[in-house]
């Protein structure tokens, strides 16, 4: 058998015996796809014992490229997100997620300076105490640029194996140290979170009707009505003597009319309810004979940038655009809302006006299903350039750069906020992202099992593993009791919110799973890990890199 057919046999073997140890479940907590760096650890540590020879050039090159398709594809999934969670609804819990990395990187920073920890161990430790496996890749390719050997930076894989378990553990302890420290009582954590979320939506598309009793409105057109509210109001139908209307622009307005008026916050819709009337509690249904809403998504390359204004609907084809929902966010559509690949649309109209719009933005429910691979390896190459162009910064040593794993990150995000260019979009199917990403970080921990497996044992049992392990518990708990006890003490914030911040600060899915099982009853932990999951992924993935040539610098 060739080196590179019995390397790829081994790294076989290593992903199913990972996944098996992955899947594992105790107490409903798993080490999920990090049990592939532990089955990595035990098939290297055979491979040392028997001496086999493996092409490790092989494997290097499938480690570097399984991190790419690992962060590239977290930069498609994340990147609307992205931005949108840094506005100002998101912005307090980021704030203090963004605490939290520092908390980590600070308390790191310390433990060098009094124990003198070489940068490769003290890099893996940061890594697996946050529970980051790209982390862990961004550290070994900034050492790397700084001169480290390859050969060195595998002990890393070790010391991130040695503070892995705890990190997940340490989640789950800060949260259960925080209950009983301020005595929660968790049904009324979800009481109270249902009943602030019943009283106010204020952050969330909401919708109202409203009876028009200003008279200076009497006999204004739809269209100077849209202007008086706003580009973030809509209004998508009016009631007017029983008789439903989609409003066209010509469409004149009477007092007694009900209009049906979406907005992007109930704090707008007041002032809208305001100017026009009074809030009325009468139904205007989209189901009824002549009219109907529809969810139609946008699958036509060629509207694809286009913007609504230019497609005209609302004049040409007399139907309303109400929302927009992209990426799981959903949006008030105005004049200027770019259309981009999968987003969904809320259409109201008659039947016969429905379909022609459909005609035209697509609804081909197949296409979105299929992978485009030219918007892949374009993204994958602008990634890998970007990633090599050198940043030289005042006083320090080498130039910076994002690497493989920071380049294709930014260029990832870029792209999934843009959308598409011509006919090429980014838009990835959610099991075809999955799938490349489960790919990736297989390859990618597997291979750096294998290099790390022949040291584990003798460091665990007659080296440092066990010291390793404590630093990597401070690393753990010191940032998440901090933040967690700011935002319970100082910002009050809801007990379900802060476990669901402190899961997403370390990116830790088995984290958020205990959280979400101490009250079914309310999504508040999972919206909060999603509200800062896409900022501290990226933010992980750059830190290491700033903290190993901070340390480098002062060394």
């Amino acid at each position: 058998m060739t080196a590179i057919a019995l390397s790829l046999l081994v790294l076989s073997i290593t992903a199913v015996i990972g996944l098996l140890i992955g899947g594992i479940r105790i107490r409903g907590v798993s080490l999920g796809i990090g049990g592939v760096l532990f089955g990595g650890l035990i098939v290297g540590h055979v491979v040392n014992q028997f001496n086999l020879s493996l092409d490790y050039q092989a494997l290097h090159f499938l480690k570097e490229f399984g991190l790419i398709l690992f962060v590239y594809t977290i930069g498609i999934q994340v990147g609307p997100g992205f931005f949108a969670s840094l506005r100002k609804s998101g912005l307090q819990l980021n704030t203090l997620a963004f605490f939290t990395l520092v908390m980590s990187a600070i308390t790191t920073y310390i433990l060098y300076r009094l124990f003198d920890i070489p940068l490769t161990v003290l890099l893996g430790i940061f890594s697996g105490a946050v529970t980051n496996t790209p982390s862990l890749a961004a550290g070994q390719q900034v050492l790397t640029e700084l001169g480290i050997a390859q050969d060195e930076t595998a002990i890393m894989g070790v010391s991130y194996a040695m503070a892995y378990p705890f990190g997940i553990l340490g989640i789950i302890i800060a949260m259960f140290g925080l209950k009983a420290l301020f005595r929660i009582d968790v049904d009324k954590q979800a009481r109270l979170y249902s009943a602030l979320m019943g009283q106010s939506n204020m952050n969330s598309v909401c919708a109202v009707d409203v009876l028009i009793e200003n008279h200076n409105l009497e006999g204004i057109s739809v269209e100077d009505f849209d202007a008086l509210l706003g580009e973030d109001i809509v209004c998508s139908r009016i009631k007017s003597h029983d008789d439903m209307i989609i409003p066209t622009p010509n469409q004149t307005l009477h007092n007694g009319d009900i209009v049906h008026l979406v907005g992007p916050n109930q704090r707008r819709l007041n002032q809208a309810v305001l100017i026009v009337g009074k809030q009325v509690t009468a139904s205007l249904a989209t189901q009824t004979e002549q009219i109907k809403s529809q969810r139609v998504v946008v699958t036509n390359e060629n509207v694809l940038g286009k913007t609504l204004q230019q497609l005209n609907l609302k004049y040409d084809h007399h139907v309303v655009v109400s929302r927009v929902n992209r990426a799981g966010v959903e949006l008030i559509p105005n004049q200027n809302t770019h259309l981009q690949f999968g987003d969904i649309l809320n259409i109201v109209g008659t039947q016969e006006r429905i379909e022609n719009a459909i005609s035209i933005l697509g609804n081909t429910a197949s296409k979105l299903h299929q992978v485009q691979m030219l918007p892949i390896f374009i993204g994958i190459g602008l990634g890998v350039l970007l990633g090599n162009i050198p940043f030289h910064l005042p006083h320090l040593p080498v130039a910076l750069k994002l690497g493989l794993a920071g380049g294709p990150l930014i260029i990832a995000l870029i792209l999934s906020r843009i959308g598409s260019i011509g006919r090429l979009y980014w838009f990835m199917p959610p099991s075809a992202n999955l799938a490349l990403r489960e790919i990736g970080i297989v390859l990618f921990l597997a291979v750096v099992g294998i290099n790390s497996g022949g040291a584990f044992l003798s460091t665990l049992l007659d080296g440092d593993g066990v010291q390793w392990m404590l630093w990597g518990a401070a690393i753990t708990l010191v940032p998440l009791l901090t933040v967690g006890f700011i935002a319970l003490k100082v910002l009050k914030l809801n007990f379900l919110t802060v476990c669901g911040l402190m899961a997403g600060s370390m990116t830790d899915p088995p984290a958020l799973a205990v959280a979400t099982r101490m009250s079914e009853s309310t999504q508040a932990a999972s919206l909060a890990y999603a509200t800062v999951y896409p900022l501290v992924m990226c933010l992980r993935i750059v830190s290491p890199q700033l903290l190993a040539i901070l340390l480098w610098v002062s060394m």
